[in-house]
């Protein structure tokens, strides 16, 4: 009997044991590299200078005005490229959650921008953007809003907002996907006796719908916010961070030093963007907690 409830004390451990050690070796040992190699300057490209400095690379990056740009333009990415996101995947939603002829075509459909790999959406809204090819040029010229083509993805002044924009259309599938199913666990009886007090539409939707989705939205919005900071796909196959580091991001810009095959300052730059990120995700944990408390 004893042997019994010995064994059955470390079958749990057991089932466990397996995912464990995948996370430990797939997350935190490249995590822990990843932090070593910030304190050295670890440049393959001179194998022979390899060796510990310190917080060099912590000095050189606060005095990096590169790095400084690419953290607002982080910021200017996520802030507006989720914002649009959510804004506009919020409206699709409630479409979506309403009855109307082809409905289910309609969600299928809508839901392409999502499935399509980054790399080919880079790809695709590059030759919509081309100065002298891009769909989106033509048909301004046909509208006569424009009278000579604009080379949208060359020049610093547009090539931002040209990225933001195509982040937004692959985003908001998410949004409207996340939220349809969140609205479909609403109980109608609520908008019933909401209805019945006298509350108008856009009152149900702020004191009935958006409350019952609050999880919901918490959850898409931190889960967003992380994948757009640490999207470079996009970016690099539109732009590659140029023209004149115009729509270089943080990640982006890791990348690129990763590339240079400078991987002690780019790990050094990836350490701290994981820290801002955590620090997003604290006030979501912390509210979980307090609420399964």
């Amino acid at each position: 009997m004893k042997y019994l409830e010995t064994k059955n004390k470390y079958v749990p451990y057991a089932l466990v044991a397996p995912a464990v050690l995948i996370v430990l070796f797939v997350v935190f040992i490249p995590v822990f590299n990843a932090v070593l190699m910030s304190f050295q300057n670890y440049d393959l490209r001179r194998p022979k200078e390899i060796g510990f400095i310190g917080i060099k690379n912590y000095i050189d990056m606060c005095a990096d005005p590169l790095f400084w740009g690419a953290l607002l333009r982080t910021i200017a990415w996520v802030g507006f490229g989720v914002g649009f996101q959510f804004l506009f995947g919020f409206c699709l939603a409630l479409l979506l959650n309403r009855y109307f002829m082809g409905r289910g075509f309609v969600r299928s459909i809508s839901m392409i921008p999502w499935v399509t790999p980054g790399v080919l959406i880079g790809l695709m809204w590059r030759w919509i953007f081309d100065g002298n090819l891009g769909v989106l040029n033509d048909l301004l010229l046909r509208m006569h809003i424009i009278e000579t083509k604009i080379p949208f993805l060359s020049q610093t002044s547009t090539a931002f907002p040209c990225v933001i924009v195509t982040i937004i259309w692959q985003g908001i599938p998410f949004f409207a996907l996340m939220i349809l199913a969140g609205l479909q666990q609403v109980p109608g009886e609520l908008y019933e006796a909401a209805e019945m007090d006298g509350a108008k539409k856009v009152q149900q939707l702020l004191h009935v719908t958006i409350p019952s989705l609050k999880n919901t939205l918490s959850v898409t919005l931190l889960l967003r916010v992380i994948w757009v900071a640490n999207s470079v796909d996009v970016i690099f196959n539109m732009t590659e961070g140029g023209p004149a580091y115009s729509t270089q991001t943080l990640s982006v810009y890791i990348y690129n030093k990763g590339n240079a095959l400078n991987l002690g300052y780019a790990s050094t730059m990836a350490i701290l963007l994981a820290v801002l990120l955590s620090l997003v995700a604290v006030p979501y944990v912390r509210s979980t907690f307090k609420g399964e408390n």
